[in-house]
């Protein structure tokens, strides 16, 4: 315990380093390799909706150059049909018109998935990936 204390006391005065380091502002940049991984990973995970691609392009834009065209693109895809799908989702509780929009969510969901996988398995050769039918709000 007075080990503990006196190692704070030290810190504290500028004696020591504290055992907690961050994490360098500066990443390292991305491989090919991994920057292909993470463009991949950000049009699989339009499964799930766009934060997965939202996520991606706000960690590794700096970091890959294709990781960041791609996880952009996987955005702007994603983002009208993940709102159109909540949106549906908060509509299912209307009477009567209900189980419309339950089937109009699984609609979409399944559109997602499909365009997702597609453009996923593109990306992952190294090819870059264009969605026919994107709003592409994010320049």
């Amino acid at each position: 315990m007075a080990e503990d204390a006196r190692e704070y006391t030290d810190h504290q005065a500028g004696h020591g380093q504290s055992p907690y380091h961050g994490v360098p502002a500066n990443a390292l940049p991305l491989t090919a390799r991994e920057d292909r991984q993470w463009a991949t990973l950000a049009h699989f995970g339009g499964i799930l909706g766009c934060i997965p691609a939202l996520l991606i392009y706000l960690i590794f834009k700096d970091r890959g150059p294709f990781t960041a065209q791609e996880s952009k693109e996987a955005l702007n895809f994603t983002l009208p049909p993940t709102i159109a799908a909540v949106l549906a989702n908060v509509l299912v509780f209307v009477p009567v018109v209900g189980n419309l929009f339950a089937v109009l969510a699984t609609l979409i969901w399944i559109a997602l998935a499909c365009y997702s996988v597609a453009a996923g398995i593109h990306v992952n050769r190294g090819q870059p990936y264009r969605y026919d039918y994107n709003l592409r709000w994010i320049k």
